[in-house]
Order: structure tokens, then sequence, then C-alpha cells
């Protein structure tokens, strides 16, 4: 997935306004405005979509979690110049306090089938003989069963928007 798509569905997802994207930036001493969140949002056939790089997004992240969990005594948390899937997946269990547990119910929400070890496997460290690379398709689905988890409508195998109660 691309950074713009991961950005876009967070701030769907989690129904942040423009001005609210701002302030995350610069609760992580970055500043962004509203015309750059704008550019993030198009699609890439739109006039002025801009690309999000990685230490944008790992940003945008770092604001989240503290707007979630609180700020931390210290030093604010300095943006990775290189993101993957592992890192993105890593700072979502963090800003909304996941367990395993809750992850593996967050999968099933969108359907897709994982077992606790390969989201365990996920969060190791890259040179250890467990770790697993997160593919897009893991992401993505993740993604969709936060998206069922806090906005409660998920689309059926014909395209149809259903509330997930009903599924």
């Amino acid at each position: 997935m691309n950074n713009n798509d991961v950005f876009r569905r967070l701030r769907y997802i989690f129904d942040l306004k423009d001005q609210e994207v701002v302030q995350l930036f610069n609760s992580v001493a970055m500043e962004v405005d509203i015309p750059q969140v704008l550019s993030w949002l198009k699609k890439e056939d739109e006039e002025g979509f801009e690309s999000m790089y990685d230490i944008k997004l790992s940003a945008f992240l770092n604001g989240f979690i503290v707007s979630k969990r609180g700020k931390k005594d210290g030093e604010i948390p300095k943006p990775e110049k290189k993101l993957n899937n592992n890192l993105i997946l890593r700072k979502l269990k963090i800003a909304l306090s996941l367990r395993d547990i809750d992850m593996f119910q967050i999968f099933e929400l969108a359907k897709f089938r994982v077992s606790k070890h390969e989201i365990n496997a996920f969060f190791r460290a890259p040179g250890q003989k467990q770790y697993r690379a997160c593919k897009d398709q893991f992401l993505r689905n993740f993604l969709v069963g936060l998206k069922v988890k806090f906005k409660g409508d998920f689309k059926n195998e014909s395209g149809n928007k259903v509330p997930w109660s009903e599924e």
C-alpha cells in the first residue's frame, strides 16, 4: 500500500478533520499546513496530488500515538525516514493500545484469516527466524477491520455497504 492510501484510510476511520491532522503533526514538531494535507488526500490522477513520503507518514503516526496515548516525558519521537508495513502496524498497535488478541479480532472483523502466531511474527526483529514481513494484503485487511470496528460498516461480496451486525 502506498502512504497516501494508508493516510486517507486512517483519516476516514478516525474522522480526523484537516485541522486535527495538522495538530497531530505539530504535536511531534513537524510543520504541515492544510493545503499540504489536502494534496495528500487527492487521488493520484487528480491535479494537485502530492505523494506522501515515509517520514511524513511516520510523523503522522507518531502524532496519532501522542494523541491517543498522551505525550511521554523526554524527547519527541523522531519520525523514521524509511517505513514498512510492519512499522505501520506496530505504530497502530501502540496508538490504539492493542494486544495480540485485539489485533486477531480486528482481522476477523475484516473476514481475513490470520493466526496469532502470524500476528506475533510481524512484531519480531527482522533478523529473527520467526520474523515475517507484513505484506500489503495484511495491512489492507487490518485497516478494513479497523473501519468495521470504528465505523461499523462493511461491504459484502456484491460491493453493497451493510451494517456489520447484519453480515
